[in-house]
């Protein structure tokens, strides 16, 4: 089962405009090839399916736990979608009628890069690329051979580290840069994980190989404040209980990678402290939540102060 909590792993800076092309390009890092979608589905199928859990718990346990991380990853990308998609924070009244519907006031909509994220969303995010395609299951492996996962694993973050990159040259947002940041320095974390267990059954010293590109984090801004709290050096375990048995993979003596802050890997028990959930102004013209809401509000008013 999965513990859900009210936060998003990393603070994300409100957008400074609205601007849907940009959170189009955004929703690669989410529905494509190497996207937050794909990272997910592969290691939660795999955790599903894996075979000798009690013999192999360590190796269960990196996998498993890392699922866990990457539904909060899935998480932050659709909400960093929905902010830039929106535009910046609002204290304003989103009650209303709507306006004029005939005058057009979405007509703008019709020429951004992916009309459907509004037409059909609202502006908010699908599992779907920066063209619109879905993703799709064919983007999961799962072989039940642990070296093969455990490897394509590997590849898939080393890809997703050159997704990111790509995606932080098309953006300029705060909102957008500031979640390709954080993915960079957690997605690194996971390909070191990966290589150090396949280290462990094999001997071959994949992690050698990182970073994938070879441009050091540091060269980003704004994976800057991650790498100097250590988050580079941090899995964080996602369970009151569970998982602990990782730490002989993550931990163990085992440091850094060079290039990095130097120190020793280590698990933290529990999620990071995150930032938190923004409150996406309301659009009545948009019917979200509805063209004239009040009696919505009204009916919500209530119910929340009854759960006091």
């Amino acid at each position: 089962m999965f513990l859900r909590i009210d936060r998003l792993q990393a603070e994300l800076p409100p957008p400074r405009r609205k601007d849907p092309n940009q959170a189009a390009a955004l929703q690669e890092l989410l529905g494509g090839k190497y996207g937050e979608m794909s990272t997910l589905g592969n290691y939660m199928f795999q955790s599903f399916n894996f075979r000798s859990k009690a013999k192999l718990r360590p190796f269960y346990s990196l996998v498993a736990n890392i699922t866990a991380e990457e539904l909060g990853h899935v998480e932050l990308v659709c909400n960093g979608v929905a902010m830039v998609a929106n535009g910046p924070d609002s204290e304003a009244d989103d009650s209303g009628d709507g306006g004029d519907l005939s005058q057009a006031p979405f007509a703008d909509m019709a020429n951004i890069r992916s009309a459907a994220s509004f037409l059909s969303h609202a502006g908010g995010a699908v599992p779907v690329d920066s063209n619109s395609m879905s993703w799709n299951k064919d983007m999961v492996t799962t072989t039940g051979n642990i070296v093969t996962d455990l490897l394509h694993n590997f590849h898939l973050e080393v890809g997703a580290r050159l997704h990111k990159l790509r995606v932080y040259e098309t953006v300029t947002d705060p909102c957008a840069r500031e979640v390709c940041g954080y993915l960079l320095v957690r997605g690194q974390v996971h390909a070191h994980a990966y290589a150090l267990a396949i280290k462990n059954i094999t001997g071959v010293a994949i992690e050698n190989m990182l970073p994938v590109p070879n441009i050091p984090a540091d060269r980003i801004p704004e994976c800057q404040k991650y790498l100097n709290e250590g988050s580079h050096r941090r899995l964080y375990r996602f369970s009151p209980d569970d998982y602990t048995e990782m730490k002989g993979i993550w931990g163990n003596g085992e440091m850094a990678l060079p290039g990095d802050p130097p120190g020793e890997l280590e698990v933290v028990d529990g999620p990071p402290e995150g930032g938190k959930i923004h409150d996406l102004t309301g659009m009545p013209s948009a019917f979200t939540p509805d063209y004239a809401p009040e009696e919505m509000y009204e009916v919500a008013t209530k119910l929340w102060k009854a759960s006091r």
